[in-house]
């Protein structure tokens, strides 16, 4: 078993240097899919819990600092400890002779990497959820790398523009796709893990990570936060507007013209007011009136209201 873990260590230190060489930062990763090195700081006494709960019985215990990001010097920082320098790399891993895998640091310069993670353990078709997305707002996915996951997952490989941050997250765009960004990490191709080993689907292997779909980009992206006012009898120039564009639609674009129209209405805080005008809408451009609202209803999931 030692011998068999030196070996997944050795191809795993081999597979991040070849990482880093396209310029993707690197970390060693453990079976179990996390940072193999644990934080220096994990025996501290004083963590910003603790000082809560010393303000709260008003001892005069003093507050914590502000969390480590390697400043330290130490390894152990998860992503904060990612390099693309060899010499670097190859202490993190001598650090960590356990690990079998390493972690691809996301939003990180040259490629600012996002990670689409279409996970099959969802009871949901997370493929078709992101054709459907895709449909709806009109974008494609180019061809770019892609990663197999032991479990039968896909992690798509995009490349995000440098001047945006791109957020984690989980099941927001749609049950089973989890979005890795800044702050998170993949697990590299030639991983080996406790369920087996990551590896690149054929044909897929040399390209660069693809640019992001700016209509993609924008769903990945938190809602503008906008003050809530009290919602007006009329819906003004701009809900009129977005019924124009539904009026407007042909056959074949009335499910997507209306589900882009009430995600504006709802990002802007005129969701609720503009329903039944946008129903209206979609009656005459053919659609039923329950396709409407579930595609209505759908918008307002997507954008984090409730139907």
């Amino acid at each position: 078993m030692a011998t068999t873990d030196r070996q997944a260590t050795t191809l795993a230190l081999a597979h991040a240097l070849s990482a880093a060489e396209r310029g993707l930062a690197v970390i060693p990763l453990s079976r179990t899919k996390l940072p193999a090195l644990r934080s220096p700081h994990r025996d501290e006494p004083q963590t910003p819990e603790a000082s809560a709960a010393s303000a709260a019985s008003g001892s005069p215990e003093p507050a914590p600092n502000p969390p480590c990001h390697g400043e330290c010097g130490r390894f152990g920082h998860g992503v904060y400890d990612a390099a693309t320098d060899p010499a670097r790399i190859r202490e993190l891993f001598a650090a960590a002779p356990w690990a079998t895998g390493y972690g691809i640091a996301c939003g990180l310069p040259p490629h600012h990497l996002i990670g689409v993670d279409l996970d099959t353990k969802s009871g949901t078709d997370s493929s078709a959820a992101l054709r459907e997305l895709a449909l709806r707002h009109l974008f494609t996915i180019p061809a770019t790398v892609v990663v197999v996951t032991p479990s039968g997952g896909r992690h798509l490989w995009l490349s995000g523009p440098p001047d945006v941050v791109v957020p984690n997250s989980a099941g927001r765009l749609a049950p089973g796709i989890d979005i890795r960004g800044a702050g998170g990490y993949l697990v590299g191709p030639g991983s080996r893990t406790d369920h087996g080993v990551y590896a690149t689907a054929p044909g897929t292997a040399r390209l660069a990570p693809a640019a992001c779909p700016p209509a993609l980009l924008r769903l990945l992206l938190p809602p503008p936060r906008t003050p809530h006012h009290p919602t007006p009898a009329s819906t003004g120039d701009h809900g009129q507007g977005l019924v124009q564009f539904v009026l407007a639609a042909h056959e074949g674009q009335r499910n997507t013209r209306l589900f882009w129209a009430a995600c504006r209405a709802y990002e802007d805080g005129i969701g609720p007011a503009l329903v039944d005008p946008l129903v209206e809408a979609a009656l005459n451009t053919g659609l039923s009136e329950r396709e409407a609202r579930a595609t209505i209803a759908s918008a307002a999931r997507m954008t984090g209201h409730r139907p």
